[in-house]
């Protein structure tokens, strides 16, 4: 949440920097032209500074420009980056797939599955985070690596975060589809390659995970199904009687802790 803070702020800034230099360069022109007017007969070495300083305001406003719209360009982004790049995929499948092994489909709401993911997720990667904010983001802040550099540094923790999740057979799969040239080391590997491949583990985890979680529960709905069946109560809905049987089963063994440890531990 602090990087995405910092992100936010970096681009407020950006904009507020935008606005400052554009008044003083105004205020700056009309000083000048009022200068100009009273002496008419300035020198060349006057008019040449003037429009020198003129190009460097220019410059500098096209720099800002450039800054802002990559600041909202990332901003725009932050979704997507979030699903395809950490482990918010894994969790929010694996705690939707709880929400529907229970019975309830709409408890839970879905702000607050999603909310529970993003937070598990700031755990799972703050590693990465914090190695991102001090090898990339701190630096370029503070001016003393060009662009380029700074997203290199950065998107390295995030491949060797993605490249220990990802199975060699979905990478190996991906390399095949794009119709590559077999790499012959994970460097020669392209983020276009790796993080399909990373998403593609990602949905196979959470199914196997979602898969072990629906087993209790469906053990409950064929026990109530069977003993209603056996009471010739046929016309009874199970889910009447499994639901809250499944809801105090799941609050009995904690189950909240107990799925929660599971998640966070199953990233390697």
């Amino acid at each position: 949440m602090s990087m995405l803070k910092r992100i936010a702020m970096f681009a407020l800034l950006i904009v507020l920097s935008a606005l400052v230099p554009s008044t003083s360069a105004q205020a700056k022109n009309k000083s000048v032209a009022s200068v100009a007017a009273s002496e008419p007969s300035s020198s060349t070495s006057t008019a040449n500074g003037w429009f020198a300083s003129g190009s460097k305001t220019k410059d500098g406003e096209t720099a800002l420009a450039m800054r802002i719209m990559i600041g909202l360009t990332v901003l725009a982004i932050i979704p997507a980056l979030l699903m395809s790049l950490t482990a918010f995929l894994r969790i929010i499948i694996v705690l939707s797939m709880l929400r529907h092994a229970i019975g309830m489909q709409e408890t839970p709401p879905n702000s607050v599955l999603i909310g529970l993911a993003l937070f598990l997720t700031m755990i799972t990667m703050s590693p990465v985070l914090q190695k991102i904010n001090q090898d990339a983001f701190q630096p370029f802040m503070a001016g003393r690596v060009p662009m380029e550099v700074a997203y290199e540094k950065g998107i390295q923790p995030l491949r060797e975060f993605m490249v220990r999740q990802t199975r060699e057979q979905d990478l190996a799969l991906m390399v095949e589809l794009s119709k590559a040239k077999l790499p012959s080391s994970m460097a020669d590997v392209s983020n276009v390659q790796l993080i399909p491949a990373f998403m593609l583990s990602e949905l196979r985890a959470a199914f196997q995970i979602g898969f072990v979680i629906f087993i209790p529960f469906l053990l409950i709905d064929l026990i109530v199904s069977s003993i209603l069946m056996a009471l010739g109560m046929m016309m009874m809905p199970p889910t009447t009687i499994a639901l809250p049987l499944k809801i105090l089963m799941f609050i009995i063994i904690d189950g909240w802790s107990l799925v929660l440890k599971a998640l966070v531990g199953s990233f390697h």
